[in-house]
């Protein structure tokens, strides 16, 4: 008997035991993506090779990158960088977002490509309005034609994580960044195993396993961002060059909704590297440092001015803004878009016959209310013109400039001011710029723009005239719609004639018609074509003459030379 069991036992000891048994976990294959791509409103992310047709010779090319970020967009983004070889062409983003592990790979990819990129939107030629990329004008072999542009481009969620990819990283006013928190997305999978074990001192020990199927058990998401996922996103920004502070940028707002960066925190976090000027377009490459003028990029270098004429000594005193310093920064990460100064402009001799006007240049910034009033201070009651040439900006603050300017009663009009002995590209050079008193230049309508917010300032002037100048479609946002309008009505703007117009209007158009300005009363009047803005305001000791119509009242030249 004991023979028996003890053979028993050894057979045991020897003897494979077959075990079917069915377990349940959890996979750990996580999803991160924005909230809005749950709308899927995108398809997924195709790349176009694209070569601008709006030009004869050595037209520039780009990469068009257009529709959701998914799991394979990197490999297509490879792909397209294979085709084109060793060429560095900018990446052009117009993005929803997507998902975040691709954005990354697509940010590294494009990194160590050398590669630029920009927010923008590419329009094919041929293509209708509602289809900018149809598929029958993309090239079966080399480059498509068309052009891009920026007004109403976005590159959201997930986009400005593989647009900081970029050598060089690009935007526009009249484009989008927005961030919002990382949705992790969980699947849940049931999976069946067949694991066969052995019995080994009385213990089962696992000896295979195989899967022999899985079912889908459910999904889950979070907001929260976990340890490894804040780690992932801090060494990436890190890498990249971006600041930590974009991370609170993206978890002040929900999934559901979008915290759209204004264009100085993108270039102070540097999600941007640069902001596009009004001439220039997404998809030009950064301008080398010898970069001729007549080169098609963006970001020409500025030549060095001249040495200006000594200017003459006054007695005035200088007056200094009180907020020079707390945009000094952005000055200089804003060569050719800098925020709005003040210029108390002269041109002609004062004591015979001259036109005196304030030049407003740049854009508008929250600090520039308090540099317009404080230039108004140092004038007191006088009343000078106001020309306007400006990309737009912060919308509560051209609000504030325009009920200033109203309740001033002074004319705006748009144009663009030029400094003696100042270079092209710098046309009011601080050498330029008198020290004391009024500062000598020129002002002209041709080519000079007031766009977007700049249009809310200037419809607060009394008179509002305007020679050939561009003139800004400015769209307000959902959350600035009420008082928008509501600043309309109190200017005098035929307030629901405009918001007709701009849903009427093709979404990339930024300019209107002076007619139309006309009609909606945007501006009240022209400007002779044989005439420039300022109007014939007259210096105090002036002669009666053909531009001074009528003698001045005796007045004294205010102390302030500039506010910058």
């Amino acid at each position: 008997m004991r023979f028996a069991v003890s053979f028993l036992v050894k057979c045991l000891f020897f003897r494979l035991l077959l075990v079917f048994l069915l377990l349940t976990l959890p996979i750990g294959a996580v999803t991160s993506q924005a909230a809005e791509e749950k709308k899927a409103a995108q398809p997924p992310m195709s790349f176009i090779l694209v070569r601008s047709f709006l030009c004869r010779e050595n037209c520039p090319e780009w990469i068009s990158a257009e529709g959701r970020i998914t799991s394979d967009t990197p490999a297509r983004l490879r792909k397209i960088l294979k085709k084109i070889g060793g060429r560095k062409l900018p990446v052009v983003f117009r993005s929803e977002g997507g998902d975040v592990d691709a954005a990354y790979a697509m940010g590294r990819i494009i990194r160590k490509a050398g590669l630029e990129t920009a927010v923008g939107g590419t329009r094919l030629k041929g293509c209708p309005v509602g289809d900018t990329r149809c598929e029958a004008a993309i090239a079966k072999d080399g480059a498509s034609g068309g052009y891009t542009y920026s007004a109403g481009a976005y590159c959201l969620s997930a986009c400005p994580l593989a647009l900081a990819g970029g050598a060089s990283r690009v935007s526009s006013q009249w484009a989008f960044i927005g961030v919002h928190q990382i949705t992790t997305v969980y699947n849940k999978v049931r999976v069946s195993y067949r694991i066969e074990y052995k019995i080994v001192n009385g213990k089962k020990k696992e000896i295979s396993r195989k899967e022999v199927g899985r079912k889908v058990a459910g999904q889950s998401s979070s907001t929260k961002l976990g340890k490894k996922a804040t780690a992932a996103l801090t060494a990436y920004l890190k890498e990249m060059g971006v600041s930590e502070d974009v991370i609170g940028l993206m978890m002040s707002a929900t999934p559901d909704n979008i915290n759209i960066v204004p264009a100085a925190e993108a270039l102070r976090t540097g999600l941007i590297t640069d902001m596009l000027s009004y001439n220039e377009w997404p998809g030009m490459p950064l301008c080398a440092p010898d970069a001729a003028a007549e080169a098609v990029c963006h970001g020409h270098p500025v030549a060095e001015a001249p040495v200006a004429a000594k200017a003459p000594v006054s007695e005035t005193p200088v007056f200094e803004s009180p907020v020079q310093d707390a945009a000094a920064d952005i000055s200089e990460r804003l060569p050719r878009t800098r925020p709005m100064d003040f210029l108390l402009m002269y041109n002609g001799n004062c004591q015979e016959e001259c036109t005196q006007w304030i030049s407003a240049d740049g854009d508008i910034t929250p600090d520039t209310p308090a540099r317009l009033k404080a230039m108004l201070t140092t004038l007191g009651e006088r009343k000078l013109p106001v020309v306007l040439q400006s990309n737009g900006g912060d919308m509560d603050a051209a609000f504030a400039m325009g009920r200033m300017i109203r309740a001033a009663g002074l004319e705006t009009s748009i144009g663009r001011t030029q400094l003696p002995n100042c270079p092209k590209l710098d046309p009011r050079c601080i050498a330029s710029i008198a020290k004391s008193g009024p500062t000598e230049g020129e002002v002209f309508a041709g080519r000079a723009y007031c766009l977007s917010t700049c249009t809310v300032v200037l419809t607060s002037g009394t008179p509002r005239i305007v020679g050939y100048s561009a003139i800004g479609l400015v769209r307000p946002t959902a959350a600035e719609y009420t008082k928008f309008f509501a600043y309309f009505d109190e200017m005098g703007v035929r307030a629901e004639t405009y918001e007709t117009m701009m849903l009427a209007t093709s979404i990339e158009q930024r300019n209107i018609l002076r007619s139309q300005a006309l009609d909606l009363g945007i501006i009240d009047g022209i400007i002779p074509y044989d005439e420039e803005p300022g109007y014939h305001l007259c210096g105090p000791d002036a002669k009666e003459s053909l531009r001074c119509p009528r003698k001045a009242e005796a007045e004294t030249v205010p102390a302030a030379a500039s506010v910058n």
